[in-house]
C-alpha cells in the first residue's frame, strides 16, 4: 500500500532536519561520547520502567518489583544498570571541560557554577510540583502511605543528581586520583559489612562516593589519553566480569544489579563491590564500542536522536518516574490493569508491561514539552533552542556547538562540551 502524501511529507522533514543537525555538528566532535550518554541515561528510564510496579491494593498503591517473584529476571538488570557507563562518560567530559576553563582564563568557580546551574532548574521544578501534588493528594484524602510511595519514587532520581553535583564539585581534586583507590575504598567496606560484620550501620554508605568515583576517576583516565587503547577496554571487561561472577557465585552478592524490595543485600543500596566491578566491565564494552559508535553516528538519523536526547537528559531522568505514576493514578478508575496495577508475579505481568511502554514515553514526552525549558534556562532559551534546531546551516544548535576559541586547542576534538564554559553546551548538564 502507497504511503500517503502527509507520510511521505513528515519523512521527508525529519530527514532534514536530521541532515542540519549532522551539517552543524564540527568534525572534531567525539560523537561517542553523546552515544555512551544516551546510551545510559535511555538504559536507566527503561530499567526502572520494567523493574518497578506500582501495585493497587487495599485502596492504595504499593511498589514491587518482577525481579522479586522472578529472580530468573536478573540479567535483565545486567543490561539497563548503566549507570556506571554514565559516570565514565562525565568524568570524560568534566574533566575535559575543566581544562578547557582553566585554559581560557576561567575561574573554577565560573566552570562549577556553569555546570551545577543547568542541574539546579529542573530539580526546583520537580520538587514545586510534587509539592503541590502532595498536599493535593492528601488534602483529597488519600492515605500517607501512597503518598510516601509516589513521592519516594518521583524524588529518587534526585540521589543520583547529588553524587554527580558532589563528583563535578570534586573535579580539580579527583582528576588525577587512580581508580584503584576508590576501589580499594569500597573493597575494604564490603570486608567489614558482609566478611567480619563489624562497623557502624552506616558503613555501607561510604561506598555511595567511593563506588561511583571509580567509573568517574576513570573518564579522567580516558581525558588523559590512558585508556585509548583496545587493551585497556579488553582488560576492564575481562577483570570486571571475572570479579563480578566470583563475587556472585562464591560470595553471596545478589544477581540483580539494581535493588530488590524485600532482599537482605542490594547491590545499588549503597553500591556495593559486585555492582562496581559490573560497572567496570561494562566500562570496558563502552571503550571498545567507541569506533563502532563513531560510525553509527555519522549517519544524520542516529544522530539526530542522539542530539535529542543528550538536550534535554536531565529532564528525561527527573520526569521519567514522575510518567509512570501519572500513568498509573490516570487508569485507576477503570480497574487493575494487567502489567500497570497488578502484581509482578509471572510472565503474563512482564507481556502486559512491554505494552505500556510506550504509553509511559507518550507521558514523559509530555512532561518533556512542558519542562524542558527549565533544563535549558527558562521558556525564552527552550524556544531559542527549538528555533535553532529547525533553521538552516548558519545556526547551530548548542548541543552541537564547539568553541573555536583557545579551549578548543587545548583538547575540544574529544570532548563534548569543552568549548562552551560557562555556559554549559545542551545536552552535557547531566
Amino acid at each position: 500500500m502507497a504511503d500517503s502524501p502527509a507520510n511521505k511529507g513528515i519523512r521527508q522533514a525529519v530527514r532534514q532536519g536530521a541532515r542540519r543537525v549532522d551539517e552543524a555538528t564540527p568534525g572534531s566532535r567525539d560523537r561517542a561520547v553523546d552515544a555512551l550518554r544516551a546510551c545510559a541515561i535511555l538504559g536507566a528510564v527503561l530499567g526502572h520502567w520494567l523493574v518497578t510496579a506500582l501495585v493497587a491494593h487495599d485502596g492504595g498503591l504499593h511498589t514491587a518489583s518482577p525481579l522479586g517473584r522472578m529472580p530468573w529476571l536478573a540479567p535483565v538488570s545486567w543490561i539497563f544498570q548503566t549507570l556506571a557507563v554514565f559516570f565514565l562518560v562525565v568524568g570524560h567530559v568534566a574533566t575535559k571541560s575543566l581544562a578547557c576553563a582553566r585554559a581560557r582564563g576561567l575561574t573554577y568557580g565560573q566552570w562549577l557554577r556553569a555546570r551545577l546551574g543547568r542541574l539546579a532548574r529542573p530539580v526546583l521544578a520537580l520538587l514545586c510540583l510534587w509539592t503541590v501534588v502532595a498536599a493535593g493528594l492528601l488534602l483529597g484524602g488519600a492515605s500517607a502511605d501512597t503518598v510516601h510511595t509516589l513521592v519516594k519514587l518521583a524524588l529518587s532520581p534526585l540521589w543520583f543528581l547529588l553524587v554527580l553535583a558532589a563528583l563535578t564539585a570534586a573535579t580539580p581534586l579527583v582528576a588525577r586520583l587512580h581508580p584503584l583507590w576508590p576501589l580499594a575504598v569500597v573493597l575494604h567496606v564490603d570486608v567489614l559489612r558482609f566478611g567480619l560484620h563489624l562497623g557502624p550501620s552506616w558503613l555501607g554508605w561510604a561506598n555511595l562516593p567511593a563506588g561511583w568515583l571509580v567509573p568517574y576517576t576513570l573518564g579522567a583516565a580516558w581525558t588523559r589519553g590512558e585508556l585509548d587503547t583496545r587493551r585497556a577496554g579488553r582488560v576492564l571487561l575481562a577483570f570486571g566480569t571475572t570479579a563480578t561472577v566470583g563475587l556472585v557465585c562464591w560470595a553471596g552478592y545478589p544477581a540483580s544489579m539494581v535493588g530488590v524490595p524485600g532482599a537482605a543485600i542490594s547491590n545499588l543500596d549503597p553500591p556495593t563491590l559486585a555492582a562496581v566491578t559490573f560497572g567496570l566491565a561494562q566500562c570496558g564494552l563502552a571503550l571498545l564500542l567507541r569506533d563502532r559508535l563513531r560510525r553509527a553516528m555519522r549517519r544524520p538519523l542516529p544522530w539526530a536522536a542522539v542530539a535529542a536526547v543528550n538536550l534535554s537528559a536531565t529532564t528525561i531522568f527527573l520526569w521519567h518516574q514522575t510518567a509512570l505514576m501519572a500513568t498509573t493514578a490516570a487508569t485507576l478508575p477503570v480497574g487493575r490493569l494487567p502489567g500497570l496495577h497488578t502484581a509482578p508475579d509471572g510472565p503474563a505481568w512482564i507481556a502486559a508491561r512491554l505494552g505500556w511502554l510506550p504509553v509511559f514515553a507518550l507521558v514523559l514526552a509530555v512532561c518533556w514539552g512542558a519542562f524542558r525549558s527549565y533544563e535549558q534556562g527558562g521558556a525564552g532559551a527552550g524556544a531559542g533552542a527549538g528555533r535553532r534546531w529547525g533553521r538552516g546551516r548558519g545556526r547551530r544548535s548548542r548541543v552541537v556547538r564547539v568553541h573555536r576559541g583557545a579551549g578548543h586547542a587545548n583538547g575540544a576534538a574529544g570532548g563534548g562540551d569543552t568549548g562552551a564554559v560557562p555556559r554549559v553546551p545542551r545536552g552535557h548538564g547531566v
